[in-house]
């Protein structure tokens, strides 16, 4: 008998793939991804509500809507659409081509969070608005994870982070830290709602969706232009 452990086989990673727009479609095992992309999107707009009610900071592109806003007659879900697509059109001179789920999240984030607030009160107890502010932000990471493990096309503002970075050689890092920080100066400018949420989410939601995409991440198969594990990289750059 060997005095050698067997090797115990494991199945492969599946990785995120970088795919055109009919090339997401063609890739297959749609039954299990179109759910998931619009489980995914659904409650991402849910957990927006969430940190809204906890009254405690928004994420830095809810910041920027949150004081929009307050200036004209709109509701928070409405400004989240409008603002994607505005930053679409900014794609086009990038030359980043939109998937299903890029038009999918543009329409489906701001309409489940109108939704959410309207049948979710503010608390009055700060441990309560603690605790959707902190399961915003889980909620988020998990959302996150579920829309871009289906590989159906990044949401318009990550989009604009990619597309900045290929066309100016800048990291992924410096150029979504870049366009955060402005978001939020206009955001406050206008009034919107900055705080311990905000930073909380800053620091969290890259390393939640990174510990919750492998599992999330479905396998498309060799059918990708470029193909990564998903890790740190994925993580920073596919969070709406």
């Amino acid at each position: 008998m060997s005095g050698t452990t067997p090797a115990i086989a494991t199945a492969p990673r599946a990785v995120l793939t970088d795919l055109g727009p009919i090339a997401q479609l063609r890739a297959g095992r749609l039954a299990r991804r179109l759910p998931q992309l619009y489980v995914g999107l659904f409650l991402y707009g849910v957990s927006l509500a969430l940190m809204v009610r906890g009254a405690l900071g928004l994420a830095p592109w809810d910041v920027l809507h949150s004081g929009f806003i307050r200036h004209v007659p709109m509701t928070l879900g409405q400004a989240v659409v409008l603002f994607s697509f505005v930053v679409l059109v900014l794609w086009i001179p990038l030359r980043e081509m939109p998937g299903l789920g890029t038009i999918s999240n543009a329409l489906v984030v701001g309409f489940s969070a109108d939704l959410t607030l309207g049948v979710l009160d503010r608390p009055d107890a700060i441990a309560a608005r603690i605790a959707l502010m902190l399961g915003g932000v889980v909620l988020c990471g998990l959302a996150s994870a579920l829309y871009i493990g289906a590989q159906l096309g990044r949401g318009p503002r990550d989009g604009l982070m990619t597309g900045l970075a290929r066309r100016t050689g800048l990291s992924l890092r410096l150029v979504r830290t870049g366009l955060e920080v402005a978001v939020v100066v206009i955001g406050l400018l206008m009034g919107g709602t900055l705080g311990l949420g905000t930073v909380v989410y800053a620091l969290a939601i890259g390393p939640l969706t990174q510990l919750m995409l492998p599992w999330l991440t479905v396998d498309v198969g060799p059918v990708g232009v470029r193909a990564s594990a998903p890790g740190p990289q994925a993580a920073e750059s596919e969070t709406r």
